[in-house]
């Protein structure tokens, strides 16, 4: 029987959300192990001067627990 367990990330690019998505993942990695799925959340951004200054994202990320 497997354990699965969920976590919570936040994080920001400046270029697009799928890059931060990318980077919290990429992040996430090197310390968590057996990750399963990634599940996008909410996407928002910082505007400043009228255009989009930061992308973020928040996502639930599943790993399988040894």
């Amino acid at each position: 029987m497997s354990v699965l367990k969920v976590i919570e990330l936040l994080a920001s690019s400046k270029v697009s959300w799928e890059d931060a998505a990318q980077k919290a993942i990429a992040k996430a990695s090197k310390s968590v192990k057996n990750i399963r799925s990634v599940y996008i959340k909410d996407q928002s951004a910082a505007i400043s001067d009228g255009k989009i200054s930061e992308y973020r994202a928040t996502l639930k990320v599943t790993f399988e627990l040894e």
